[in-house]
């Protein structure tokens, strides 16, 4: 009998056993598929190739924000060759960490559970004294629609296998990876088109955020809010895109759909109804938010196999602090969460940091918003953009800053300053006396943290 059995060989599973080994060696790894992360190999990693690639591109194309006259020829047929090299670096780098473990550690197949303490792997069945379920989730799409057009339907795992960025894509969502990939393809050429179930777009939850993101993305993008496809037909020149529009019926094709609506647990793979039959239904599942514990069992559940944050840090951070429950069991202990943080690499950038607003309004926390506009921002205007704003929220009572809502460039950079002022709990007092370089977009942040303390005043 193992003392852990880990299901899963991402994030949350590599770190898992990373910090496993670090007190017994009687553990176990079984993982069906390639021994790498869903980051490197389809998500954050090659993502973010392609968007620096199409930003560098838009640079160029509108140099006259920054006062120069620039005439280019710009050749974007290597493009994803670029993103698929740089990608099998990753993966490779990744690889080889996985490839330098103990070989009896590690097992490739599917894991099903038999009973609460046993699985079967390739036809032979394990036991342990605890499990750590890490087995990621997959993109959903439409089986219907993938029955109609085949391969012209693809996801975010399938769209970084492209040989050559395709002339025309219809993206369907309008979330973080709808948003990042379509503003991407777009930028690189390709003639985009997004269908948005909502009047939404990425993660920002404030209304006054949501309309000035949408605003400034509409400016660029061809957004179809509150449309989705009535119908799609697979013909030889690509796929028929039927559509409402303004009480319009209309048609476009293109070449290929991203669809982009979400992504599904591989939960149902581990046969789960084995343990107890009510577990059989997956959205009713007992698992304690703050342990990741599976009812009262020695089973955890962890990473994007079941999370409201599919996020890569999220992710590690579980798997190192789920290790403690297991070889202490039946002494549960909640893991130690880290300060929330959310980034969408769209442009300008969105990043949700501490409390939300939309979880703040929902709360009985009195707080206070500051605000600031980066329209007319110094530094932002210098470096040509001086687009969107960003909200703090402030603790009326303690004066602590308790979250903050960006749109902004370089938010990637601004929010992480953001969740670590949060996490050493400091009030908007302690932040104004912090250091803020002239000029710097920082010195926005600090324009919104005055605008909050004089309400507060």
């Amino acid at each position: 009998m193992y003392d852990i059995i880990i299901i899963g060989a991402g994030t949350a599973g590599i770190s898992a056993y990373k910090e496993a080994i670090k007190h017994t060696q009687n553990v176990l790894i079984i993982n069906k598929g390639p021994w790498d992360t869903t980051c490197a190999r389809v998500g954050c990693m090659p993502s973010k190739v392609l968007i620096s690639t199409a930003n560098r591109m838009h640079d160029i194309q509108n140099a006259q924000e920054v006062a120069l006259n620039v005439k280019s020829a710009i050749d974007t047929s290597q493009v994803m060759e670029h993103v698929q090299t740089l990608r099998n670096r990753f993966t490779r780098a990744t690889l080889r960490d996985v490839e330098s473990w103990n070989v009896e550690h590690k097992i490739s197949g599917e894991a099903k559970f038999i009973n609460p303490n046993t699985i079967e792997v390739n036809e032979k069945q394990y036991r342990a004294k605890s499990f750590i379920i890490a087995v990621g989730s997959t993109p959903s799409y439409d089986q219907n629609w993938k029955n109609e057009i085949g391969d012209k339907l693809i996801t975010s795992d399938e769209i970084f296998e492209l040989n050559t960025l395709p002339k025309s894509i219809a993206a369907i969502g309008s979330g973080v990876i709808a948003i990042e990939l379509a503003q991407a393809m777009h930028r690189l050429g390709v003639e985009t088109t997004i269908f948005a179930r909502s009047k939404k777009v990425g993660v920002l939850s404030s209304s006054t955020l949501q309309n000035i993101a949408q605003d400034e993305l509409s400016k660029e993008l061809n957004i179809k809010f509150e449309v989705l496809p009535s119908q799609i037909k697979n013909t030889e020149s690509g796929v028929e895109i039927h559509f409402t529009e303004n009480n319009q019926s209309k048609s476009i094709h293109v070449d290929y759909i991203l669809n982009a609506t979400g992504r599904n647990t591989y939960l149902p793979s581990l046969a789960l109804e084995n343990i107890d039959p009510a577990f059989s239904d997956l959205k009713k599942l007992p698992i304690d938010l703050k342990s990741k514990q599976l009812s009262s069992l020695p089973i955890f559940i962890i990473g994007d196999a079941f999370t409201r944050t599919p996020l890569q840090h999220e992710a590690a951070n579980e798997g190192r602090e789920v290790i403690s429950s297991c070889l202490n069991f039946p002494k549960v202990s909640n893991l130690n969460t880290l300060t929330p943080l959310g980034i969408v690499f769209s442009n300008p950038e969105m990043a949700i940091v501490g409390q939300s607003y939309a979880n703040l309004t929902k709360s009985n926390i009195e707080f206070i918003t500051g605000f600031v506009s980066y329209e007319k921002q110094g530094r932002a205007l210098v470096l040509g953009k001086n687009k969107g704003a960003i909200e703090v929220y402030v603790d009326k009572n303690s004066r602590k800053l308790l979250g903050a809502e960006l749109f902004v460039e370089s938010a990637e950079h601004m929010a992480h300053l953001l969740s670590w002022m949060i996490g050493e709990e400091l009030t908007i007092d302690d932040i104004l006396k912090k250091p803020f370089y002239h000029p710097t977009l920082e010195e926005g942040l600090r324009t919104a943290l005055k605008h909050a303390r004089r309400q507060l005043r």
